[in-house]
């Protein structure tokens, strides 16, 4: 007896074309029969040890979060709701080139305290791993969704070379390139920078374009965080095109918007450009959050050179007042480029978590100026996120009708107020700018969410509903999907998605989470 028949669902498979209602078939967690208009054509019906009732809901594949920061939380919090509820089913992390494999003792130490404001300190988790192909094994014993890994250039960076501003020697840049050929041997599916975070920002292009190389010869892809989102944003994004050209490198434009003033009405200009890239015929797409502002952490927002040398030596620079000084300048009047080349507003920076629960005052409130921002700095140990209130609707808009489009959270779900893109994000693209604004038809939308990642993640099984796919699915109304999430109430779930399948496992029954753990690491084939 077959395992499940899902009757009566209005499917939307994925690939754009028109939806159409049909019975679907899944056994051993695959889809192994659709029936179109079964219950018109008056055929015999599939039966199954389960019949689910689809009627009013959409039936989709599983939504593929491109951009998440879930590097802990996947091994922290089981239940995971945070994704599951979203209808995602995959989450492609290690992003921002700064995650925890590879790395040896120093390194981990470093980074753990690095992106605390990302992950929490982890002092709750078995850091039981080092290599790339550790971290995915140990994904492998159990967890919510599915999750693909990008090796972090700044973690490799800093466990090759340090968190020094300066060239890499050659023995170095040979390590960085075994480092990233290992990575992807043992399942990671590309290579990830922060080039506005530390240490990877150091790495000029040659160095990085040399990293590329290694990636496309494996058949993966680059996910820059680029070097500016803001002045310069289109020389930023141009750099990466033309580096991953050079290097014959598939390339993914990490949360690709169009921020800060300097920026606003110009995402026709970014189109532009990566439509005379894509004509030409670069492998270029990119993922964006349906929200305006953004997400990071409170140091992040520091010029590089007080960055360098690792969290130690920039509390040590914020301690000394003639150094803070300096730094307050490159904040105000120049621009630092950890904040993109843009002189700081702080009536755009709102506290959204904080490392130590005694500092919880300073959530949802925004630092008056650098004195507020240098003290909390100090006292919560680098800890802090934020939100950055520098978007621009028409440029969300713009972009998210792209057909290079996919969508990614970018959700960083550490801290006591985090950004409702973390809870929301999907739902919203569904509910918002689909039911209400109508920026993207329902079928339009949902193949921006399902089968072109899956595509730039090379998955030859997933992203459709399709005979013989994984059946990794999302059912939802498409009446009353929406972000519950909130800036206010940030981690309310959504409404109007009662069923996620897994592997063919129920994760989220009748809109609650279940205790199946049923996502593994997804692991690329190395084409080398």
């Amino acid at each position: 007896m077959l395992d499940l028949v899902i009757r009566d669902a209005e499917v939307v498979d994925g690939s754009g074309a028109d939806s159409y209602r049909a019975d679907v078939v899944v056994d051993d967690g695959r889809i192994v029969a659709i029936v179109r208009e079964a219950a018109a054509a008056g055929c015999q019906r599939p039966t199954a040890m389960r019949e689910l009732d689809a009627e009013g809901l959409v039936l989709a594949p599983g939504f593929i979060d491109m951009h998440a920061h879930s590097d802990l939380a996947l091994l922290r919090d089981p239940d995971h709701s945070a994704k599951a509820a979203q209808g995602v089913t995959l989450e492609v992390i290690g992003q921002d080139g700064l995650s925890y494999a590879p790395v040896d003792d120093r390194t981990l130490a470093e980074v753990r305290r690095a992106i605390t404001g990302w992950n929490g300190s982890g002092d709750d988790i078995d850091f039981d791993w080092r290599s790339v192909g550790e971290y995915l094994d140990r994904l492998d014993r159990g967890i919510a969704v599915n999750a693909a890994y990008l090796i972090p250039q700044g973690t490799v960076r800093a466990l090759a070379v340090g968190w020094e501003d300066r060239e890499a020697t050659p023995e170095e840049l040979d390590r960085m390139r075994q480092l990233v050929a290992e990575g992807l041997e043992q399942g990671a599916v590309g290579l990830s920078s922060g080039l506005t975070y530390t240490p990877g920002m150091y790495a000029k292009d040659a160095e990085l374009t040399e990293l590329c190389r290694v990636v496309a010869s494996y058949g993966g892809y680059y996910c820059p965080h680029h070097r500016s989102y803001g002045a310069g944003a289109l020389e930023a994004y141009a750099e990466m095109v033309a580096l991953t050209r050079d290097a014959g490198c598939a390339l993914h434009l990490a949360h690709a918007t169009m921020n800060f003033g300097v920026n606003k009405g110009r995402a026709p200009e970014l189109l532009a450009l990566l439509d005379d890239a894509l004509a030409s015929g670069a492998d270029i797409s990119l993922d964006t959050y349906p929200y305006t502002p953004g997400c990071t952490t409170l140091a992040a927002l520091l010029p590089s050179w007080a960055s360098e040398g690792g969290p130690e030596a920039v509390l040590a620079r914020l301690r000394d007042d003639a150094t803070a000084e300096r730094i307050r300048h490159d904040l105000e009047v120049i621009g630092s480029d950890g904040c993109h080349g843009v002189p700081m507003d702080w009536a755009t920076i709102e506290i959204s978590g904080v490392n130590d629960p005694g500092l919880s005052e300073h959530i949802g409130r925004r630092p008056a100026d650098w004195p507020t921002a240098r003290n909390l700095l100090l006292a919560d140990r680098l800890g802090t996120t934020i939100l950055q209130h520098v978007g621009h609707e028409e440029n969300v808009q713009e972009i998210m009708r792209h057909p290079a489009h996919t969508g990614g959270s970018d959700g960083i779900l550490q801290g006591t107020k985090p950004h409702p893109r973390a809870y929301g994000t999907f739902p919203q693209y569904l509910g918002r700018y689909v039911r209400e604004l109508g920026v993207l038809s329902l079928e339009e939308c949902v193949a921006h969410l399902t089968s072109r990642p899956a595509a730039r993640l090379r998955l030859p099984d997933r992203g459709l509903v399709r005979e013989g796919y994984r059946a990794d699915l999302v059912l939802f109304d498409p009446r009353t999907v929406a972000a519950g999430s909130t800036y206010e109430e940030p981690r309310k779930l959504p409404t109007g998605i009662p069923y996620v399948l897994v592997d063919g496992r129920f994760v989220i029954e009748e809109g609650r989470r279940t205790d199946v753990l049923a996502g593994r690491a997804i692991r690329r084939t190395p084409a080398h």
